[in-house]
């Protein structure tokens, strides 16, 4: 028997109930791991909501990433044993793959031996704020150095992720967040200037920052009315790259400014990444590799136990953040 995280019906965190249930054992090219940390994300809110790219099979498990130590191997993984450890990159479907357990299967290609340096709450909050961030500015956008990029949602896991990555190649990141409360966080994170929406005007300040050359790509997670300014700050041939819609309010779509400047509007999702096994593999070697050095660091933003996974997803989904929310074993 083991203790997982199910809901039988859409809804508010309140739906979420820890149950014991029997586990089959891990399937041909697959690991079970014993669970000690679970990294949270947004899109596990929107799952548990109705309101994600996939849909719940009730009663359903959820959650992407985890760290732990292999606990069994099924037929064919020739690569890890039990006793190794491990994280998990998140894999393309939560509801096949669920990770909110003291147990969790997972394909074996989505394992990797994370540097040992790491905790298991830093373990477990890597691969889907890294990949996301990677697979954006530097496997589609190609950001280089001196090139400046607007990160919205910045003091998120991913908008921290991206304003690393951004250092990491010598680019210029501007992080855009609501208020001017998590400023001086996210400036010693490594962001070169912070614009303050709630208290600041977005194309002024965007104009301000951008300097001769202009924005040659934003990484929004957010949509809505920015669009236009964002638009208008960025460089010619620049390029747009949306990964979210946290925005309620419509997206214009800034048809003469795009023309003007021949500007690439992007839709992206990390699984475009995970599901091509070369690409993955570059963006696992870059992540490796900034971990190791220390120019990637995870930010932890609040650890729960287990026990307080409902009380995780509201704080989850609060906006009061900086950094990822971390649930242990």
């Amino acid at each position: 028997m083991a203790r997982v995280v199910r809901f039988y019906a859409e809804g508010s965190p309140e739906v979420l109930r820890i149950e014991d249930i029997t586990l089959p054992g891990p399937g041909r090219g697959e690991v079970q791991i014993r669970v000690k940390a679970l990294g949270l994300n947004r899109a596990e809110a929107l799952l548990r909501a109705g309101t994600y790219i996939e849909k719940p099979s009730f009663p359903s498990g959820l959650g992407l990433e985890a760290a732990g130590i292999i606990e069994a191997v099924g037929a064919g993984v020739e690569d890890f044993a039990p006793g190794d450890i491990v994280s998990v990159v998140p894999p393309i479907s939560m509801v096949r793959w669920p990770a909110y357990g003291e147990f969790a299967t997972f394909p074996a290609a989505h394992i990797v031996r994370h540097p040992p340096a790491l905790g298991w709450e830093e373990a477990a909050a890597i691969w889907m704020q890294y990949l996301t961030a990677y697979g954006a500015l530097i496997d589609l956008a190609r950001l280089g150095r001196g090139q400046c990029v607007v990160i919205t949602a910045a003091s998120s896991s991913v908008g921290l992720a991206a304003i690393q990555i951004a250092r990491k190649v010598g680019a210029v990141p501007i992080a855009v967040t609501r208020t001017a409360r998590k400023k001086e966080a996210l400036l010693d994170i490594g962001a070169a200037d912070v614009i303050a929406l709630s208290e600041e005007d977005l194309a002024t300040r965007l104009m301000e920052v951008a300097g001769p050359d202009g924005i040659a790509v934003v990484f929004d997670a957010v949509g809505g009315p920015a669009f236009v300014p964002l638009t208008e700050a960025m460089s010619p041939g620049g390029m747009l790259i949306e990964y979210g819609g946290l925005s309620a309010e419509p997206t214009p779509f800034p048809l003469f400014t795009v023309l003007r400047k021949r500007l690439s509007l992007r839709g992206y999702l990390v699984h475009e990444v995970i599901t091509d096994p070369a690409r993955l593999e570059a963006a696992k070697a870059f992540i490796l590799d900034g971990l190791t050095a220390g120019a990637l660091r995870p930010v932890i933003a609040r650890t729960f136990t287990f026990n307080q996974i409902v009380e995780a997803h509201r704080y989850l989904e609060s906006n009061e953040q900086f950094g990822k929310v971390v649930v242990t074993l």
